[in-house]
């Protein structure tokens, strides 16, 4: 199989989750991909799904392709959107188009729960209209029109995961746990947007891959797979667990100003998933505690 973006975080675990397949990374190695992260079991390619040329040479002759290769930072995309709709969008076509040409059997696009914007109550389904709001989520939203499009316009056969907010080992700081973990062991404050009263299911990184692979072995081409998580937290609440864990005090939190169009809240109905025979097992507690111990 291969596994694009690979040496990041979801597609490392995912690697590593695979160790009885003969695997190839392909990742382009940005700051947020370390070639330590590739399992010794899978061979590395550097490069970028934006590089037709290369696509073409790697893809044919491979069962399974996984992309999560993405820009994933909504700070970042609200810096440089162009970053984003480039991976995100025209590196999805490219992929796709590959996969197509080689005949590639079972494909699955890794999106995102944020595609939906904001929902005040209740749980999405597959069904619900996309509504993005962050060029991040505009950039994931496009993408998987695109795929899906492949699907229905070539019969490429592509499904679709939406996973929740993702935590873990080997996550990159720049996202909530992994930063403020880092930032309070070294007694450093740390930002909390807004009222923090932004809400967020929380899914461990096992589970969101034994996810990923469960549609990737049993998923429908064509169809859309939620992931949600096993936990919903205000990240207020979610600041103050990691302050316990840290064994830090409310005075390191720094109120800062809100996120530009910050989500309220997210929430995922997984039945369709579940209904594949998934479920999660790593509660939120024990995920924690394996990153905090």
């Amino acid at each position: 199989m291969l596994v694009t973006g690979g040496a990041g975080f979801i597609g490392s675990h995912f690697a590593d989750l695979m160790g009885e397949a003969r695997v190839t990374v392909l990742d382009k190695l940005t700051y947020a991909g370390d070639k330590d992260n590739v399992p010794g079991h899978a061979d590395l390619v550097v490069g970028d799904i934006c590089d037709r040329e290369l696509l073409r040479a790697v893809v044919p002759g491979h069962d399974l392709v996984v992309n999560f290769a993405a820009e994933s930072h909504v700070d970042r995309s609200i810096e440089d959107p162009a970053a984003f709709v480039r991976t995100n969008v025209l590196g999805v076509e490219s992929l796709m188009r590959a996969c197509l040409e080689a005949g590639v059997p079972r494909v699955v696009h890794v999106s995102t729960d944020e595609v939906y914007g904001s929902i005040d109550s209740g749980s999405w389904t597959e069904d619900a209209p996309l509504a993005p709001n962050s060029p991040y989520a505009a950039s994931k939203a496009s993408g998987d029109l695109i795929a899906l499009s492949y699907f229905r316009t070539y019969g490429l056969p592509v499904m679709i995961t939406r996973g929740a907010n993702t935590y873990g080992p080997r996550q990159y700081p720049e996202k909530i746990i992994p930063l403020f973990l880092k930032l309070l062991r070294n007694g450093e404050p740390v930002p909390l947007y807004g009222d923090g009263a932004h809400v967020r299911e929380w899914l461990h990184v096992e589970d969101h891959c034994r996810a990923v692979r469960l549609v990737a072995e049993r998923g429908e081409p064509g169809e859309v797979y939620h992931v949600g998580g096993t936990t919903e937290l205000t990240n207020r609440r979610l600041t103050e667990l990691l302050l316990a864990a840290t064994g830090r005090d409310w005075d390191l939190v720094r109120q800062a100003p809100d996120r530009k169009a910050h989500d309220r809240r997210y929430s995922l109905d997984d039945a369709r998933l579940r209904a594949l025979g998934y479920a999660p097992m790593v509660e939120f507690a024990e995920g924690l505690e394996r990153l905090t111990s």
